[in-house]
């Protein structure tokens, strides 16, 4: 009787901590919203790169660097070069989940080639009012903001996906 009592706690305690560990694997592996910049696009609970079809380069959300090209070259660099004057508040983002795409350059260029010139038109992680963005670092909103005269005039400047509304601090 004592064996099939143990038995039946050890089952019942394995089906109990093993879909917990199974459901924590499957969090960590498909959500990086808080890797995200705050010029990324909303929607995407993942993302790891995103195409900047009007500079023809790439963003790796892992390593938070650029990839674009030079000289017939990859580039990795934290930042894209001064001469792009490319405005990643208002630039279109498409979110590329495959393994380097850089090396398949045609692809997305003809695939995403017609989102080139859409400024404005995709509302970003930073004027997002959704509250699983406030985790992202910098984000109004992540609990570590604090209304006062440091944030005092906190607007958003012109971004149609929310209806052009403010977000912070109201005066």
């Amino acid at each position: 009787m004592k064996k099939i009592l143990i038995v039946t706690c050890l089952a019942i305690a394995g089906l109990f901590f093993g879909n917990n560990s199974y459901a924590q694997v499957r969090v960590n592996v498909n959500v990086n919203i808080g890797n995200q910049p705050l010029w990324g696009p909303v929607g995407y609970d993942y993302a790891e790169y995103y195409y900047l079809p009007d500079v023809d380069a790439y963003y790796y959300v892992p390593e938070r660097r650029f990839i674009y090209l030079n000289g017939g070259r990859w580039i990795f660099a934290p930042s894209l070069p001064a001469s792009y004057h490319y405005d990643l508040n208002r630039g279109y983002k498409v979110v590329v989940n495959e393994p380097k795409p850089y090396l398949h350059p045609d692809v997305y260029r003809s695939k995403y080639g017609k989102y080139k010139g859409n400024y404005g038109k995709q509302q970003i992680i930073r004027y997002s009012n959704d509250e699983k963005y406030y985790v992202v670092k910098g984000h109004p909103k992540n609990g570590k903001y604090k209304e006062g005269k440091g944030n005092k005039g906190y607007k958003d400047k012109g971004n149609k996906g929310n209806n052009g509304k403010g977000h912070g601090r109201k005066d």
